[in-house]
């Protein structure tokens, strides 16, 4: 699913205007990536987590020429989906 199947698919659920679903749409996801940004969790009930993780510098190696090299520290984004979305997937639900 897209972002344009999504915008249809509130289009034709709520009544709303493209423009109007289009907007909802958009500000959702720039109020979750604020969110994001700002290192909080989103808790969507039902559905899941999404999380931002730090990752520490750490050795690795180039797999091309087995030097050893850093990787340096950075910002993860991980999703922990509900047990509800999980049984819901797997046709328990």
């Amino acid at each position: 699913m897209t972002k344009a199947d999504l915008i249809e698919d509130i289009y034709l659920k709520t009544g709303f205007s493209k423009k109007e679903s289009a907007e909802i749409v958009e500000m959702v996801f720039d109020l979750m990536k604020t969110t994001l940004e700002g290192g909080e969790k989103i808790k969507l009930a039902g559905f899941g987590n999404f999380v931002v993780k730090e990752k520490s510098t750490r050795k690795g190696r180039n797999p091309q020429t087995g030097d050893e090299i850093e990787i340096s520290s950075r910002r993860i984004l991980t999703f922990k989906p509900s047990q509800v979305l999980k049984a819901a997937i797997n046709g328990k639900g």
